[in-house]
């Protein structure tokens, strides 16, 4: 008889082989595997008792904590699906999300029920809504006096099929309302199998979660980790302090971020010198490094750097950077360059990079085509969007609209967003291209590139930078020196200098925002040399 790959599975391996270890720090609580489990129990009685049936949508707004942690296995215990909700929307689309979803429970933290307080009374599907850290003044069920009611004992859970819906993921929707990806319990399943072999995890782990639980690549982590018996360090803020200190505190080992977050602890740790005997590995989700952060954070630091590529609808991941031995004989500076791109397939994934007449890219490093995913992890589709679905899913394979080259090695390298190339003149221009030239520069802390209209060559790179402290460097000096790094017709035409940068709550720039900044302030402040 087969067994169904079921991601109930993954806690009860830790509580059967890691019962009494430590697994979960979480301020100033700390619980072993079978503390986790017994409040796990506690929220599926809970839940069934509000009439959480399986099928239906429990969705979360809170931050990295034990209560969004047992959250994923409590929901799934009842067959229900989860809709982790991005601490970083407005109201409205709060509002969206919960009732597209048709959501019956909203479990949210206190220090974001301000952002469901103002449409709740708009809320069409949502029955219960339960706050962990309730304060007095709040007016709904507090999550710990909640939970006390109901017995620790083992839970008679739904009848789960490794098909079944585990999880609702809202894309950011930068252009229109965002769409509900719909991943079942096999593509986790397997996805966690995949990573947890490239990624090297063991019951020796400390795992510091530093990506939002709600994002994929935070949200695969849940399972991966605890399957194997890791440790848990949920940080609730991840400013670069808080993370050091978390890191010296529990001898993390292991932990995800985006690139803008690397480049945060970078300059932390220039300031403060934080000193870290153990071993740690960084793994870096999001748009490609300069590979001046991988030799930065692999000296200076002393971390490995290890780069992975995926989407929300892959599960997410599908490339991994690590050097294969057959190249550990390059240079080094060759070596970080490879360590900088997407990578190569993990296992369970196929991935092309095709050109427009649907053929596979040279591997010349060169030619730019957009990626595409065939794989275990890829989504079931969109919720309640059929159309976005066949738009995506093609003969099988899931079109990224991710554009990338492939260099001679097999490496994937993620040259931009399909909407983000520059096209100048005929030329295609990777804006990540240019943001790594910019980032060489010593009196830059962070750069991002968009393209901005130009009578001659259409369109033209613009950049947004921000300085590093107690810098003066004119918007002359950077596109000079863009100048010098980049071929002409790649070099940026036009800066704006600013405070800081738009970002998702995973740490993503968002450049939608700096485009209508853009166009909200042409011709005011921003200065171009033709």
């Amino acid at each position: 008889m087969n067994v169904p790959l079921v991601l109930t599975e993954f806690l009860d391996r830790a509580v059967s082989l890691y019962g009494d270890k430590q697994a979960v720090f979480c301020d100033e609580r700390v619980f072993t595997y079978r503390e986790l489990n017994e409040r796990v129990n506690q929220l599926s009685h809970g839940l069934r008792d509000l009439g959480v049936e399986k099928g239906d949508r429990v969705a979360y707004l809170a931050p990295n904590t034990v209560e969004m942690l047992e959250g994923f296995y409590g929901i799934f215990q009842l067959g229900a699906i989860m809709v982790p909700l991005n601490i970083r929307l407005t109201p409205e689309d709060y509002l969206f999300i919960l009732n597209h979803s048709e959501s019956k429970v909203l479990l949210v933290d206190q220090d974001m029920y301000h952002l469901i307080w103002p449409v709740k009374d708009q809320l069409e599907t949502v029955e219960h809504i339960i706050v962990h850290y309730k304060e007095r003044d709040t007016n709904e069920t507090d999550y710990n006096e909640w939970l006390a009611r109901y017995p620790a004992a083992s839970f008679n859970r739904a009848d789960l099929d490794e098909n079944d819906v585990c999880s609702l993921l809202y894309t950011s929707g930068t252009t229109g309302n965002p769409k509900g990806v719909m991943l079942t319990h096999r593509n986790n399943y397997l996805h966690a199998l995949s990573t947890m072999h490239h990624l090297r995890v063991s019951d020796r782990d400390v795992y510091l979660h530093v990506l939002p639980m709600f994002h994929v690549n935070g949200w695969g982590s849940p399972f991966y980790y605890t399957a194997n018996g890791a440790i848990h360090i949920c940080l609730k803020k991840a400013t670069p302090e808080a993370i050091f200190t978390a890191l010296e505190a529990h001898k993390v080992s292991v932990l995800h971020m985006a690139p803008t977050v690397l480049n945060s602890l970078l300059q932390y740790y220039e300031k403060n010198v934080p000193v870290m005997e153990q071993e740690v590995r960084v793994v870096i989700a999001g748009s490609a490094p300069p590979p001046a952060f991988v030799t930065r954070v692999e000296k200076e630091l002393g971390w490995e750097f290890v780069q992975v590529y995926g989407m929300t609808e892959s599960t997410p991941l599908s490339l991994v950077s690590a050097i294969r031995s057959q190249f550990a004989d390059l240079p080094l500076k060759e070596q970080y360059r490879m360590k900088a791109k997407a990578g190569h397939p993990m296992i369970g994934s196929d991935v092309k990079v095709m050109n427009e007449n649907g053929e596979e890219v040279v591997h010349d490093g060169k030619e730019i085509g957009e990626v595409i995913v065939r794989s275990h992890g890829v989504m079931k589709g969109y919720w309640k969007n059929e159309e976005a679905t066949m738009e995506t899913i093609r003969n099988g394979w899931l079109h990224t609209g991710d554009m990338g080259t492939v260099d001679e090695y097999g490496h994937i390298d993620i040259v931009d967003r399909k909407k983000d190339i520059i096209i100048s003149g005929g030329e295609n221009i990777s804006s990540i291209e240019v943001e790594g030239a910019l980032y060489e520069h010593p009196g830059i802390l962070e750069a991002a590139v968009i393209a901005v209209p130009h009578e001659k060559w259409g369109e033209t790179p613009h950049a947004y930078v921000v300085l590093r402290e107690n810098q003066a460097i004119s918007e002359e000096e950077i596109i000079a020196f863009s100048r010098e790094k980049l071929a002409h017709f790649k070099a940026i035409t036009g800066v704006t200098l600013v405070g800081e940068l738009p970002k998702t709550a995973s740490g993503k720039i968002q450049k939608v925002h700096l485009r209508n900044e853009y166009w909200n302030a042409k011709g005011k402040t921003e200065r171009f040399i033709n």
